[in-house]
């Protein structure tokens, strides 16, 4: 964690004694046994506000209990036809780890077409991908390495995004926080060399292998969107493991796993309000004239 002050991260494990079981239970799939770095989360996205951040965390752990996001990796998105599509139109995966352990998700954000399956599966496997990196990839991350870790790389790949704006990068960090702009990097190309200074060549997502390439399909073992990605393959064989014990003492009801979103914070939609009209001055109706992936330690 760093050198950090004590004192508010006592205030707001104090608070946290207080609140009932299921949230508490909840809670603990938060933290994983790591309660100190994520009372340490949630006070640095609050500006080390105990208040803010005690508040935060509540609504957040209501959430969960509300919409039963603890057992949501005993849904399993059927049948494998249907998750595949939903695969093949959100592109989303991991392709390794860092050389510091961090785990390393790849994001297609320009490709992602949403378009193959309800909404609702579309958020339940956002939420089912966050969780399992919570609470298998990440304990099993800090386990292997011996000290906690909690957070990890984001690679964007921008390619089929019209969004000539990421070149007048200085227009949108202003807008940011510090401590936001600070895990935002703009990479050149692919971004394979500078990635290259973090992580080894196998844990490179498929679209930063070679120069030039985009987000052009590899074999499908080197695809992390692909369902027949190792990591996809591990995840789901996860959720039907789950919903095969949980059918055992009771029944799941097949279907999609609605959940209720929050309402965003006021702060972040101005943000994203900004955001919006600033690249719509500059955004001349063209896109990338070659891929633009983007990094970022996230702490969320």
């Amino acid at each position: 964690m760093g050198i950090v002050s004590q004192e508010p991260i006592l205030e707001l494990q104090a608070l946290m004694d207080s609140v009932d079981e299921p949230l508490n239970r909840t809670f603990q799939n938060v933290h994983q046994g790591f309660r100190a770095e994520t009372l340490v989360r949630f006070l640095k996205a609050r500006e080390w506000n105990v208040a803010k951040a005690h508040k935060m965390l509540v609504e957040c752990l209501h959430w969960r209990v509300q919409n039963n996001i603890d057992k949501i990796l005993a849904k399993a998105i059927v049948p494998t036809e249907l998750y595949r599509a939903v695969r093949d139109s959100q592109l989303i995966g991991m392709s390794g780890y860092s050389r510091e352990g961090l785990p390393v998700f790849a994001i297609g954000v320009g490709l992602s077409t949403l378009d193959k399956a309800s909404v609702h599966y579309y958020v339940q496997s956002h939420i089912q991908i966050n969780e399992y990196r919570d609470r298998v990839i990440l304990p099993s991350a800090s386990n292997k390495h011996g000290r906690p870790i909690t957070t990890c790389i984001k690679v964007l790949d921008m390619t089929g995004l019209k969004l000539s704006a990421l070149s007048q990068i200085k227009v949108v960090k202003p807008l940011l926080q510090e401590r936001t702009r600070k895990k935002i990097q703009v990479l050149p190309g692919c971004g394979r060399d500078e990635l290259l200074k973090i992580m080894d060549f196998k844990s490179l997502p498929h679209f930063c292998r070679k120069e030039g390439s985009g987000s052009s399909r590899h074999s499908e073992n080197e695809n992390c969107y692909s369902l027949d990605h190792p990591f996809h393959q591990q995840l789901y064989n996860y959720i039907k493991q789950q919903s095969l014990i949980t059918e055992l003492a009771q029944p799941i009801k097949q279907g999609s796993f609605h959940v209720d979103l929050p309402e965003p914070a006021a702060e972040g939609t101005e943000i994203a309000k900004s955001l919006e009209s600033e690249l719509q001055k500059i955004d001349k109706g063209n896109g990338l004239s070659k891929s633009i992936s983007s990094i970022k330690i996230d702490d969320d």
